[in-house]
């Protein structure tokens, strides 16, 4: 809400009726011992005015600039439709209560989600969506733990090439909980991971391989023999996708012979704005025999007495999720408001227009690439097929790159540097079908600049 309307009055009555003092009472349950007494980090309290100006003046150093970084958020075109929808009053102020059969359209939007989820991603059922990607694939994990009750030694293998960040943030939350997540190398040559880089591990007691299609530099890994040795090994298979290129490429649930075992990953391509960073959500399906291990909620389709179709949170007690460490889960709700807009995007582009989008992203990596790599001093850093994302190599530092690239006014990309010191100077650049063959020109004759200005000095 723009404003909150509570005036003294109504915060004294509503004490009142409650038997509160103040309401400092409604916190006495908190030892003494935990509370501090100033946010010496906080500062002092702004006007209406203030925040309203310090938010504007917070928007303008967001600049547009054209942009062509990717790295797990990316810009992708958003019909009007969508934010019109998901911002009305009975959308947007809405969350699902505690009686939750009681909020039959919030329900009946999550069923409507998990249905196109699970037939996006090739699986069998879905949960209500996640916190991000990132958190997603940590929950993933722990649920693969849960079941594969064969594997006792809670071993996750999880190539290099899966998002960095998704692999720091599933260490931060999953190593805490006896898992170990034990990197895999990939193909200097090709970006991808080589079922040879497993084979060290066979015959190992392997509870899951984590495998990202594209993976994180863009490239396509051969999904199939990765999948077959996983289950080979009696391991599980936890895939982590993009979705808008779940259009063009087979779905984790036809990875080799058995189809991977669950999916994941972040859902902000669908619907959700870059945002700065956020709020995004994350995307969780599995399949049937696992759905009793399936973190967050779950939402059926049911009749009543009279025989009418209804909605209702299912499979799972309310109890699991508020157990502490023994639950099954501590998620206890989900990125509604951005899980109602990916599902208002995906009816209305359908899977021909998601077909579309993704062909077109396809299409303006192929064109950048092309384009960038004709200039002296520019590569490609790996061969083979590739979606909508592509390490490129430069002849000199990239960071002053990207600096030069934004004194022109354009976002030039990911530094794999920090991550991947061993590519030496790697860019990873990304077109999605927001970007035009004008865009392209501009990033190319900008790079030409900066590269010649270097040169120079």
């Amino acid at each position: 809400m723009p404003y909150i309307p509570h005036t003294e009055d109504d915060v004294r009555e509503m004490l009142d009726a409650i038997g509160a003092s103040d309401l400092e009472a409604l916190f006495d349950e908190i030892p003494d011992s935990l509370r501090i007494e100033s946010l010496d980090g906080v500062p002092p309290a702004l006007s209406e005015m203030e925040v309203g100006r310090l938010m504007l003046d917070r928007a303008d150093r967001d600049r547009r600039r054209l942009n062509f970084i990717g790295a797990g958020a990316y810009e992708h075109h958003i019909p009007a439709p969508v934010w019109a929808i998901t911002t009305r009053g009975e959308i947007y102020s809405a969350y699902t209560p505690y009686q939750a059969e009681a909020s039959q359209g919030t329900l009946q939007a999550i069923y409507e989600y998990q249905t196109m989820m699970a037939s996006l991603t090739g699986m069998d059922v879905s949960n209500a969506s996640l916190y991000d990607g990132a958190s997603g694939l940590a929950e993933a994990c722990l649920m693969a733990v849960r079941a594969n009750r064969r594997s006792k030694s809670a071993r996750i293998l999880v190539p290099r090439t899966v998002n960095p960040t998704y692999r720091s943030c599933t260490e931060a939350i999953a190593s805490t909980q006896g898992l170990s997540l034990e990197p895999v190398d990939y193909d200097r040559r090709t970006g991808r991971t080589l079922v040879d880089a497993l084979a060290p591990h066979a015959g190992q007691d392997i509870t899951a391989v984590v495998i990202q299609q594209p993976n994180f530099f863009g490239q396509l890994e051969e999904v199939d023999e990765l999948a077959d040795w996983a289950h080979a090994q009696g391991a599980l298979v936890i895939a982590v996708v993009n979705p808008i290129a779940l259009a063009l490429l087979r779905p984790p649930g036809e990875w080799g012979s058995r189809g991977a075992d669950i999916a994941c990953g972040e859902g902000q391509p669908l619907g959700v704005p870059l945002a700065s960073g956020g709020p995004y959500f994350g995307f969780l399906t599995a399949r049937r025999e696992h759905v009793r291990q399936m973190p967050g909620r779950i939402v059926g389709r049911t009749v009543d007495l009279d025989g009418r179709s209804g909605f209702t949170l299912t499979l799972q007690a309310r109890e699991q999720h508020i157990r502490r460490g023994k639950a099954t889960s501590n998620i206890c709700t989900n990125q509604g408001l951005l899980m109602t807009a990916a599902t208002i995007y995906m009816t209305l582009l359908g899977p021909t227009g998601l077909e579309r989008v993704a062909a077109a992203c396809a299409a303006r990596t192929a064109e950048l690439v092309g384009k960038l790599t004709t200039l002296d001093g520019v590569r490609p850093s790996f061969e083979g097929a590739r979606f909508h994302e592509a390490a490129i190599r430069l002849d000199r530092p990239v960071q002053a790159v990207l600096e030069g690239l934004a004194e022109r006014g354009i976002v030039g990309g990911y530094d794999l540097g920090r991550h991947y010191p061993e590519l030496g100077q790697a860019l990873l650049v990304c077109a999605t079908e927001t970007r035009t063959s004008e865009d392209i020109d501009a990033y190319a004759t900008a790079l030409t600049q900066v590269l010649e200005r270097a040169a120079a000095a």
